[in-house]
């Protein structure tokens, strides 16, 4: 299927130069390169980027998804340290940090999140963190270790409609909605989900996965098209017109939402300090 003429975005490699150099002096990963995302040169050229925890390799076989899949190694403990070093390097006021899935993980990671947080907090308590988090298997005192850290944002994305999930490998619909709503009880922290959409879904499907999430107490939401990464994964079924994007996103604000990113281009992180600002 040719991409239409809306998706027609150019990576531009000298824009992400310097914010590549940084991450492998510290030999760090962004979810950026690992999921092949098409605004890597905008994000870098703004010395933004999605730090990738927890090593590069995850223990899950999602469709969608160009991210390693394997048996990762042992966690490094020093990454929080290494983490803050490059937030100090580009003087970044907002900090977006997500993981690969650690089902090998007795807390999935948990914990080096939550000490990830807070030696940025110790840093500069001005500083404002978002995470976007694996289902941890439900484990409510994983999440909790995440929220104990006090993070602004807490985001678990539910990717596809229910009828869907047969390409997310290991992940339960209800499962990651139990999570956002747990994580929704800690005080002042606000819940962000995303959604691709092309993959088959049905426009009822995707209205109700909004309901679902209001349910859920989310507030946040991303809504993308998804576009194959590589030839292994899941094809593309659909290019969805910008203007359903548009027409999703009025949806989605009726129905309580407090930001609402939707295009064909975004993605979970994809102006992820504007969600706090129209807040």
């Amino acid at each position: 299927m040719r991409k239409p003429e809306w998706l027609n975005k150019k990576i531009d490699f000298k824009k992400i130069a310097g914010t590549d150099n940084y991450m492998k002096d510290l030999g760090l990963h962004t979810v950026c390169h690992q999921a092949r995302c098409p605004n890597i040169s905008e994000c870098f050229h703004k010395s933004t980027a999605t730090f990738l925890i927890l090593g590069d390799t995850c223990t899950r076989q999602c469709g969608f998804c160009s991210v390693a899949k394997g048996e990762p190694k042992p966690a490094d403990e020093t990454e929080p340290e290494r983490v803050l070093k490059a937030v100090k390097r580009m003087k970044l006021k907002y900090v977006v940090i997500t993981s690969v899935t650690r089902d090998d993980m007795q807390d999935g990671g948990a914990g080096i999140f939550a000490r990830t947080i807070r030696a940025i907090k110790k840093y500069d308590i001005s500083i404002k963190v978002e995470v976007l988090v694996p289902d941890f298997k439900g484990d409510m005192d994983s999440v909790k270790t995440v929220t104990g850290a006090k993070p602004e944002i807490f985001g678990h994305n539910l990717e596809v409609v229910p009828s869907l999930y047969y390409i997310r490998k290991g992940a339960e619909y209800k499962r990651s909605l139990d999570v956002l709503s747990f994580a929704r009880k800690e005080p002042n922290i606000l819940t962000k989900s995303g959604i691709m959409l092309g993959l088959g879904e049905k426009q009822e499907e995707v209205i109700k996965v909004f309901e679902d999430l209001r349910q859920a107490g989310c507030e946040f939401l991303s809504i993308g098209q998804y576009l194959r990464p590589a030839s292994q994964n899941h094809e593309v079924v659909e290019y969805i017109n910008p203007a359903k994007f548009e027409e999703y996103k009025a949806k989605a604000l009726d129905m309580g939402f407090l930001h609402v990113e939707s295009g064909p281009y975004v993605r979970s992180s994809y102006n992820a300090g504007g969600y706090l600002v129209a807040e």
